[in-house]
């Protein structure tokens, strides 16, 4: 089968609104109806009205006693009043029916009782003093609800007080998916052991069908179909006469040989649209196939989400008679420029905390496959197809993928990294549950440059001076001189060269990384870690361009270990705590000391001080000692104070 080419990409706007218009999204879901009591969260197909009023009668209001108001005119403090009781005067409890002949009741601590026949007032009762008259809260054919209303708790206690134990409701719209793809497996088959290379396991049908619920809807996921064009023709034929009001064709919706989406889609109906300009998201595909809305979902998860996110979950509240929420936005400053391309919008996926007066925005990772960027996400900063990116320190609006509570309690850490400060935004969750931390890695110096700009509470840092041997505070001195600060040492850990079990290229020394045939990995530019090599090269008097490999980077030691796993590289200067994590081999160099540089300006905020709580906590220091490579003696510890 030909690929397929987009010959255009439709706007975002306009591709809404294609498939907005292309369905009567309420006639496709239909009606039923369905007891009271069951019908919480449900949507009304047309008014209701009540049957009976409520009251149905004159009730009592106050435990009291029920009087003629007339019969009261002209008692005061000088003339108080003698009632006989059940003659001009009747007890009654709240909620109980008004005895004939009367029209107001006294409260029982505003009488006076003389003898036990008799009540005495010192006050007259107007008419219908503490009395629900018939019909107070409801009439009898009063409209109480109007059609497209989404039933709450309190609704449905109305109702059935007014009599009304049935009513007509939309039915949720139900949404068959179809996972498709030859080298899928289903978690079942994979919790055997981890797939083997071009195996995948399938895991956008569990994030497709989580959204859908999330929107109100139902959801059938079928069993994963391989890439043939005819099986899944057939599949979705079958899916469409069944009793779905949507179906979902994820992945193969992309240019490739393989990639049968919108061939089937057109097969079997019409295509509205293929090829959105967004991004992530853009090869999204919309149809109409069988009077239903046919979608072709990408199959990156992030893409599948932006897809999902732009296009079923209005859908979804469409067939429900409700306008699409849109989330609250905030005004955020991002840490870092966010370049972007003319002529497609895109959702960039950041972290969120508000440092000062201000919510800092940190991007996370972009590509369409990193569905880690949706679980870490606090917000999404949507870059207009109009614009070439969002500056460094420019406002911008960000949606909020998060309740603003938790923006205002996350503690936002720039800097170097370390797997410590993983393990310890779980402790600091633990002692105060709702504080959260936003770790971003982009090296010792930025994290410095973060800290001087005050778009972070804090930044970890390794940098060393080749003079004096010691750790940041020269660094400290040189780039924030106006910026007081304190340096807690977090640990004293190990770093050296991480290479694969049983270092098969015989690597023991810098000198090695010369060696033809290795290939470094390596730090960015700007990371303590990058210093450190280069400290060793030069001391070694070897020249980058010795080494192969020594622009190829990566922002995390992990991310450098997984590379030497991997083969992209043979050898990366790591920690030992991420060498012992992937079972690779260690040649220590140095023990260097990993620093918090924290502005004395936030030293008293309440998350700086749950964190060095936490630094004091003897559970903490042993889960760091366990992850090997780590001396926790100076934890805590103020190394430096400018």
């Amino acid at each position: 089968m030909k690929r397929n080419v987009y010959l255009k990409k439709t706007p975002l706007s306009e591709a809404k609104a294609i498939f907005q218009h292309a369905f009567d999204w309420t006639g496709l879901v239909g009606t039923e109806v369905v007891d009271t009591v069951d019908a919480l969260g449900r949507v009304t197909a047309k008014p209701v009205f009540a049957r009976y009023s409520a009251p149905a009668y004159h009730a009592s209001a106050m435990d009291g006693y029920a009087v003629l108001s007339s019969g009261t005119f002209g008692a005061d403090d000088e003339r108080p009043l003698d009632l006989p009781l059940d003659e001009q005067a009747y007890a009654v409890n709240t909620g109980q029916v008004l005895p004939s002949g009367t029209d107001a009741v006294i409260k029982i601590e505003d009488v006076f009782q003389p003898t036990p026949q008799v009540i005495q007032i010192r006050a007259a009762a107007f008419p219908w003093q503490h009395v629900r008259k018939v019909g107070e809260d409801m009439v009898a054919q009063e409209m109480m609800l109007p059609h497209h209303h989404r039933l709450r708790a309190t609704d449905l206690a109305s109702l059935l007080t007014a009599g009304v134990f049935q009513l007509e409701v939309l039915k949720k719209p139900k949404v068959t998916i179809i996972p498709t793809g030859s080298e899928l497996l289903s978690w079942q088959e994979a919790s055997s052991g981890q797939p083997g290379p071009g195996r995948i396991v399938e895991s956008n049908s569990t994030l497709l069908s989580g959204l859908v619920r999330e929107a109100g809807g139902e959801v059938e996921t079928l069993p994963l179909v391989k890439d043939d064009f005819e099986i899944i023709t057939q599949t979705v034929a079958r899916a469409l006469e069944g009793d779905s009001h949507m179906v979902m064709l994820n992945a193969g919706a992309s240019a490739g040989s393989r990639d049968y989406s919108v061939h089937v889609a057109n097969a079997l109906g019409e295509v509205l649209v293929h090829g959105v300009a967004v991004m992530p998201g853009k090869p999204s595909i919309l149809a109409r196939a069988k009077g239903k809305p046919l979608v072709g979902t990408p199959g990156y998860a992030v893409s599948a989400w932006v897809c999902i996110d732009q296009f079923v979950a209005p859908a979804l509240s469409a067939m429900q008679g409700q306008q699409h929420e849109l989330r609250e936005t905030v005004t955020v400053i991002p840490a870092r420029p966010l370049p972007s391309k003319l002529g497609q919008e895109e959702f960039v996926r950041v972290h969120l905390g508000r440092v000062g007066d201000h919510v800092v925005a940190t991007p996370l990772k972009r590509g369409a496959g990193t569905i880690t960027s949706l679980t870490r996400a606090d917000g999404v900063v949507r870059i207009q197809a109009s614009s070439e990116g969002v500056n460094e320190g420019q406002p911008t609006e960000a949606e909020l993928l998060v309740p603003r509570r938790a923006v205002e309690q996350t503690l936002v850490v720039v800097g170097s990294h370390d797997v410590t400060l993983d393990l310890m935004a779980d402790f600091m969750a633990r002692h105060s549950p709702g504080l959260r931390m936003s770790s971003s890695h982009v090296g010792s110096l930025a994290g410095l440059m973060a800290v001087k700009t005050g778009r972070c509470h804090l930044g970890g840092s390794h940098l060393l001076d080749p003079e004096s041997g010691d750790y940041n505070a020269s660094y400290i001195k040189r780039y924030l001189p106006e910026t007081p600060v304190r340096l807690v040492s977090l640990a004293m850990r190990a770093q050296g060269m991480m290479v694969r079990p049983g270092n098969p290229k015989g690597i023991k020394t810098a000198q090695d990384l010369t060696k033809e045939g290795v290939r470094l990995v390596n730090r960015q530019a700007g990371s303590g870690t990058r210093v450190l090599l280069d400290y060793h090269l030069k001391q070694e008097g070897i020249s980058p361009d010795q080494i192969t490999g020594y622009d190829q980077e990566e922002y995390t030691h992990m991310a450098v270990a997984v590379q030497v796993l991997s083969g992209g590289a043979d050898v990366g200067l790591g920690i030992l705590a991420a060498a012992q994590a992937l079972g690779l081999d260690f040649i220590p160099l140095v023990e260097e000391r990993y620093d918090l540089v924290i502005p004395t300006a936030y030293w008293d905020d309440s998350r700086i001080q749950v964190m060095l709580e936490v630094m004091q906590d003897t559970e903490f220091k042993n889960a760091v000692s366990a992850l090997g490579g780590y001396d926790v003696s100076v934890m805590g510890q103020v190394a430096w104070e400018s």
